[in-house]
């Protein structure tokens, strides 16, 4: 007997398979084929992002040693909001927090710094107000400039309502611990700021190799001199409201970090201004992922931090968006702790951009 019967009750195997195909082909197609799930795009919150408002360029670009060879001058002068939306766009950053990047405004004049700080903040929240969702402000200030800090801190978070103040690792040979800053840290912990820290060449160490620009190497040991300033003269435990940022990763900190808890922690006073010990302070502070993102690198920043206080940050314009990127990708992280760095961890520090 055929297997397959031509009586009434059966069907040909060709004609099973034409109707079938002719079903197939009148069904949705999503009952027919399962859709590969939808690839969820980033909405990464970028907080080392820096702004080069014109007129800022215009004026302090011959005594600003950018010190970088990879990134033409001739583009920095030309730096636009423009530009710097594209790139978030290709990179899957929905939001970049705008900061000034080393030397900041502070020159050794007052009424210079005064000015310089009103134009960039200024500058800074008009491109917030252009471009609704895509911008915050960490709004510049010049500390040794007591009385002038004072007043941008409040016209910046009153009247501009930056998300936070962006401060240089040091002004004039000193770091931020020093006790001539003191009332700009009592201020910001009144308001308690947010405290985005950049990097800058020391009065000590601009050049200490010949030929080697200071953002190799100065730059992340200015951080560490500066965490370290604020551990020693008690001026994180002075200023428990403030919520420190560091660049890149903290610097040379996450290296030294056992280091500092052994010399630092036996010195007078340190039971006072380091109560929960160095490493205790340590893990209070916020790290940015800026040049910091590659495994072995995060992975000490990890050790020193917890999760929930590394941030996604870039370093643009002066370095590759792409590359850093790239660099954390390589790290084993767990979809949750992938999407805390990208995002959720900045909309806990800064719960303004949920909005």
């Amino acid at each position: 007997m055929p297997l397959f019967s031509s009586c009434d009750c059966c069907i040909g195997r060709r004609q099973f398979l034409a109707g079938g195909l002719a079903a197939a082909t009148a069904l949705p197609a999503r009952r027919v084929f399962a859709q590969a799930p939808a690839v969820r795009r980033p909405r990464r919150i970028d907080v080392h992002h820096h702004f080069l408002p014109p007129r800022y360029m215009k004026e302090e670009h011959e005594r600003i040693n950018f010190g970088h060879d990879s990134v033409p001058l001739e583009k920095l002068l030309s730096w636009s909001p423009q530009q710097s939306l594209e790139i978030m766009d290709q990179n899957g950053i929905e939001t970049a927090i705008a900061s000034v990047t080393t030397p900041g405004v502070w020159f050794g004049d007052v009424a210079a710094a005064r000015r310089l700080s009103r134009m960039w903040n200024d500058y800074a929240a008009e491109a917030i107000r252009d471009h609704p969702g895509r911008y915050g402000l960490f709004a510049v200030v010049a500390p040794p400039d007591i009385e002038g800090s004072l007043k941008e801190i409040e016209y910046a978070l009153d009247t501009l309502k930056a998300d936070g103040i962006g401060l240089l690792s040091s002004y004039d040979g000193k770091y931020l611990g020093d006790p001539v800053f003191a009332p700009v840290f009592a201020e910001l912990n009144r308001r308690n700021a947010v405290v985005y820290v950049h990097p800058t060449a020391a009065a000590c160490c601009g050049s200490v190799i010949p030929g080697v620009i200071p953002q190799a190497i100065e730059f992340p040991f200015d951080t560490t001199r500066t965490i370290t300033s604020l551990l020693v003269n008690g001026t994180l435990v002075k200023s428990p409201n403030v919520h420190f940022i560091f660049s890149h990763g903290g610097g040379v900190t996450p290296m030294l970090a056992g280091r500092m808890s052994e010399v630092l922690g036996h010195r007078p006073g340190a039971a006072e201004n380091m109560p929960s010990g160095v490493l205790g302070e340590l893990r209070k502070l916020y790290y940015d992922t800026a040049n910091a993102g590659r495994p072995a690198q995060l992975a000490a920043v990890r050790a020193m931090a917890p999760m929930s206080h590394i941030l996604f940050g870039t370093d643009y314009p002066f370095v590759k968006v792409a590359a850093g990127i790239e660099d954390l990708q390589q790290n084993e992280l767990s979809p949750p702790d992938r999407e805390a760095i990208d995002r959720g961890n900045a909309l806990a520090l800064l719960p303004r951009l949920k909005a």
